[in-house]
Order: structure tokens, then C-alpha cells, then sequence
């Protein structure tokens, strides 16, 4: 759905553009890197509970407040940010706006099966074809969250060389107000079960090990997004061109798009679990050559090969979560997916943030991408030691 793409993009551009606006307001990339934390760990925190929320009462008012709300957040941040406040109170307004930003994405997804339930009651399509469809569609919506990626920074970039990272902030708080109202009233929502209406689980639990190893497993995605993009921030200072940081990360998201789609050509015979394991390895192999990057052109050069293996990745661990969680949680847990994926960004953000300050030796971006590869290297240690448990994992009832 093109108002769900949409509607996603305001998240991914408030973090770079929270991270932008407090280094130049501030001068520090360890403040800065903290409030964007701030706001990606209270987003982690409340996403599992407002997605509970949606199980119960249902998505549309649960989205509905909360897009109003993080748009005034949003606003919130740009007034203090230029009131020369303390960092302190930047922290907690960006923690209380990401509290309240929704996470269109993950919701979109549990979308989906209702959608092609109401397909097979139509004789639309077939109930064995049913499957088939949700991998499609987990492929769309991974290709969505990667564009998401791609033009939300890039939105970042080009309105902060246009009207600065205020002007930015400000158009994000626009369109999750737009946006994040439509896809709430969006006649979708009214299809998604609610409380008892859900079908039985038949005693799937959601806390399963298989569960907790793709949360764990797309936690470290985040860290490589906060990381990288903090290193990019640097990096792009460093050279003297700070408004292009989130055109350059963009650039991560262009070669995941690519492979999104490519996706849909895997044979389904390709477990996911394994789709996993192979791309942590490319992901390290290819976030090796971040040690050695000094300009702008090297850095581009590597995170668009790094793209390629981010995709595969996140749409494998998010549609088998889709899989083995019982369809009264489905909400929860995709919501706790991209909590997960949130508090991973908060956490790279700050550590690279604080690397970058000299911290712990060295400074400039090497430190901060120096954190990218340890997050890689532990994506791939946990494939490896998840493949037996993820294999194995119980498939809930579907459609």
C-alpha cells in the first residue's frame, strides 16, 4: 500500500534528523547520538505495548493517536532543539516523541493475512496458494521499510541543504501526520481481528527461543544502522559536506531494494533460517572494507555493496517470525520486531557516538564503524548458533 510506504517514511527520517539537528545545535556527536537513541529506544519500548494495544482494540485508534502525537513531537523537538536548552531535556522530549511515533511498517505486515483471508472467502485465489502470496507480500514490505530507509535520510539530506535539519524535522511531523492518519483510517484496519476474534493458537507461545533469536537477530541489524549512520555523520563532517550525511546512508538502502524484490525469485525450499545465515556472512565480509574508508566516495562505495545483504536478512527474520507466531500476537510481535530493531539503532547510535567523541582511544569514524563490524560479526555468530532452533521452530495456525 502506498499510504503504508509513506507513512513509514516520517520514523526513518527522525532519527537522522534528530542526530543531525543536535550535532549542529550542539557541536557533540555523543549528545547527539544519545537523543536520537533516545527517541529509538522509547519507540523500542512502547512498540510492543501499542501493538498489544492494536491486537485488542484494534489498529485504527491505537495509529490514529499516536500519529498525532509524534507529529507534535516532532515539533517539539525542532522548538527546544533551538531554545539552547540542556541536553538532558533534548533527551527526554526526543524519548517521549519516539514513544509516541507509530510503527507503520511492522503493522502493515500483520495486514496482510486478513487481506488474503477476505482474497479466499472471494475465490479470489486459492487457500494453498495462501503462502506463496504472504512471502510476496513480506517481500514488498521489506522493499518497503529498505525505500523507507533509502528516502528518509535522502528527504533529511536534500531538505537540510534546502531549508536545514529544523525544515526536515518539521516536513517528517507533516507527512506522520498525513500519512499515519490515512493509513489508520485506511479501510485495512477494519479487516485485522481483534481480542477473541482472532483465530485459536493452539498453544503457541509467542516468548518461544526461536522468537527471542530473530528479536535478538534484528537488534543487531539496528546497531548497525545507529552505527553506520553515525560514522557516516563523521565521516561527511569530517570532510566538510555535514548536510549530505543522509544522502551518503541512503545509499545503504538502494542495493536492499534491489534485493527485496529479488527475493520473490527464491524457491521457497531456501529456508529462511538459512537466507539468514548467508547473508550475516556477506554482511560482514562486505562491512570489512569500513576500516579502511577516509572519503566520502569510499564510503559510498561500500555501504551500496552492503545493501545487498541487509534486505535478505531483516524480510527473512520478520516473515518467519510472521510464521511461528500465533495470530493473536502477531501485532505484538512484529511491533516488538521493529522495537527491537529500534533499541538496536539507540544503542549503535550511542556507542559509535561516544567512539567517535575518542571514548575508547581513537577518534573520527573509524571507531564508529568499528562498532558496524562487531554488530556484524555477532549477527553472524547468532545465525550459526540459532539454525537448529529456528529449523525447527512450530508454525502457528495461518489463514
Amino acid at each position: 500500500m502506498t499510504v503504508a510506504f509513506l507513512g513509514r517514511i516520517p520514523l526513518a527520517m527522525s532519527q537522522m534528523g534528530v542526530l543531525l539537528l543536535v550535532a549542529q545545535a550542539t557541536g557533540r556527536y555523543g549528545i547527539a547520538g544519545a537523543t536520537a537513541g533516545a527517541l529509538a529506544v522509547a519507540n523500542a519500548a512502547g512498540s510492543p505495548f501499542f501493538g498489544a494495544l492494536a491486537d485488542r482494540i484494534g489498529q485504527r485508534p491505537v495509529v490514529l493517536i499516536q500519529s498525532v502525537a509524534g507529529s507534535l513531537g516532532l515539533v517539539s523537538i525542532v522548538f527546544f532543539a533551538g531554545q539552547e536548552v540542556s541536553s538532558a531535556v533534548l533527551v527526554v522530549v526526543a524519548a517521549l516523541t519516539g514513544l509516541a511515533m507509530p510503527q507503520v511498517g511492522p503493522l502493515a505486515r500483520v495486514r496482510w493475512r486478513p487481506v488474503l483471508a477476505l482474497r479466499v472467502n472471494e475465490g479470489r485465489i486459492r487457500k494453498d496458494e495462501v503462502d506463496r502470496f504472504v512471502d510476496l507480500a513480506f517481500s514488498y514490505e521489506g522493499a518497503g521499510d529498505e525505500a523507507s530507509f533509502v528516502l528518509g535520510p535522502a528527504l533529511v539530506g536534500i531538505l537540510g541543504v534546502l531549508i536545514g535539519a529544523e525544515g526536515a524535522l518539521l516536513a517528517a511531523a507533516v507527512l506522520l501526520l498525513v500519512f499515519g492518519t490515512w493509513f489508520a483510517a485506511h479501510r485495512t484496519a477494519a479487516l485485522v481481528p481483534r481480542g477473541s476474534e482472532h483465530a485459536p493458537t493452539r498453544g503457541v507461545r509467542l516468548w518461544t527461543s526461536a522468537f527471542l533469536s530473530l528479536a535478538a537477530a534484528v537488534f543487531l541489524m539496528g546497531v548497525l544502522f545507529g552505527s553506520i549512520q553515525t560514522g557516516t555523520t563523521v565521516l561527511a563532517t569530517d570532510q566538510g559536506h555535514p548536510d549530505v550525511a543522509g544522502l551518503i546512508h541512503a545509499v545503504l538502502g538502494i542495493g536492499s531494494v534491489v534485493a527485496a524484490f529479488a527475493l520473490a525469485a527464491v524457491p521457497a525450499s531456501v529456508l529462511y533460517a538459512t537466507r539468514m545465515l548467508i547473508a550475516s556472512g556477506a554482511m560482514l565480509v562486505l562491512a570489512s572494507p569500513l576500516m579502511f574508508v577516509h572519503t566520502i566516495p569510499q564510503l559510498v562505495a561500500v555501504i551500496a555493496l552492503m545493501g545487498f545483504a541487509v534486505a535478505p536478512y531483516l524480510i527473512s527474520a520478520f516473515a518467519l517470525a510472521g510464521l511461528i507466531v500465533p495470530p493473536a500476537r502477531i501485532g505484538t510481535a512484529m511491533t516488538f520486531m521493529a522495537g527491537a530493531t529500534g533499541l538496536g539503532y539507540a544503542t549503535g547510535a550511542s556507542i559509535a557516538g561516544r567512539a567517535a567523541d575518542g571514548a575508547f582511544g581513537s577518534e573520527g569514524p573509524t571507531p564508529a564503524f568499528t562498532v558496524t563490524i562487531a554488530a556484524m560479526g555477532a549477527a553472524l555468530l547468532l545465525s550459526l548458533a540459532s539454525q537448529r532452533v529456528l529449523r525447527r521452530a512450530k508454525i502457528a495456525s495461518s489463514v
